[in-house]
């Protein structure tokens, strides 16, 4: 038994400093925004700059691209997951928590990430499958809870939540519309409305359910 607690404390990553865990977090942050103004290749040094710190600072949380790439998509999964769970836990209104929930999928960015950086994410790496099935639960806790509360239609599934999320959030091709973000929110807004019950028309289709995305969502 001891001799296995040693090879797990060997194995174990060390805990990260409270400033190397702020300076991981500006990184990540700066990252995503200038993946999303610049595309995947945006210049590594800029990103360090915007970011506050040196590049070797940088390199040595994440030493290559490939690495900040599949990071910012666990950084961005993982804070959507964290937004909707406190909202779960804060709001008595279930539609209320779905609404914060969609909201505040503007501020991640992830309809503008998905076609910059998607390709370049591996969809059966272990890591990335969990990040991926916990945002996936916790959105199907939010519609399920709307839905008993008899606030949200019935025929729409989680699915279609975060495709509309994802395609609402996307900035229009090739333009750098000012107030994009404003933008989205009114459509966000728009589709939740759509969202309540009673239902004012028949939808065409199915309800997109999360094992619908498990392929589809990084």
């Amino acid at each position: 038994m001891t001799s296995q607690c040693a090879t797990a404390a060997r194995t174990r990553p060390p805990r990260l400093r409270a400033d190397a865990v702020r300076n991981r977090e500006r990184i990540l942050a700066a990252a995503r925004d200038a993946f999303v103004a610049d595309g995947k290749d945006a210049p590594l040094d800029d990103i360090a700059r915007q970011a506050g710190v040196g590049n070797a600072t940088l390199y040595r949380h994440f030493p290559d691209r490939e690495s900040l790439l599949y990071h910012v998509v666990l950084y961005v999964n993982d804070r959507i997951t964290e937004r909707a769970q406190r909202a779960l836990e804060e709001e008595s209104d279930p539609f209320e928590a779905l609404r914060r929930t969609v909201l505040g999928s503007t501020d991640e960015r992830i309809g503008a990430l998905c076609p910059v950086i998607g390709v370049s994410i591996d969809p059966e790496d272990q890591q990335l499958t969990a990040s991926r099935d916990r945002l996936l639960d916790v959105c199907g806790r939010l519609v399920e809870r709307a839905q008993e509360a008899g606030q949200l239609r019935h025929d729409v599934g989680a699915g279609d939540l975060l495709i509309a999320i994802s395609r609402l959030t996307r900035p229009l091709p090739g333009t750098r519309c000012s107030g994009g973000e404003v933008l989205a929110r009114r459509h966000l807004q728009i589709f939740l409305d759509g969202l309540r019950a009673p239902a004012r028309s028949e939808l065409p289709g199915t309800a997109a359910q999360v094992e619908d995305l498990e392929d589809e969502f990084i």
